[in-house]
């Protein structure tokens, strides 16, 4: 059995990737939970995981460019596009980092999170 929406909403809360605000919609969703206004945060944490998930060919392109040699230093940013190339190879949408790997995950689950 997968994981649950709590649970992955977890790994994305602790994933060190992971933008400020995806945190911050993914908390006030958990907050939210059998309250009032559950439906008004499931449908902002969908749209901000929508909105953060990195698309594999913009992982790639961003890890070619000079702003990805300063995020993950030279070296860094040559091992990430290896990497980003072997798994789009291997049939991969998105970058598959702690924080883009929970974001699909719960993309998977949107029907849940919306009900």
């Amino acid at each position: 059995m997968g994981k649950t929406i709590q649970e992955l909403t977890a790994d994305l809360l602790a994933a060190p990737s992971a933008c400020k605000e995806v945190k911050e919609a993914a908390q006030n969703y958990l907050d939210s939970v059998g309250k009032e206004n559950e439906a008004e945060a499931a449908k902002a944490y969908v749209t901000e995981l929508e909105a953060d998930i990195m698309p594999i060919d913009g992982l790639i392109s961003f890890a070619e460019s000079d702003m990805g040699a300063k995020v993950f230093g030279a070296d860094g940013a040559k091992n990430i596009l290896a990497h980003a190339k072997d798994i789009k190879a291997a049939g991969a949408k998105y970058c598959d980092c702690p924080a883009c790997a929970a974001c699909e995950a719960l993309l998977d689950k949107k029907g849940e999170i919306l009900q």
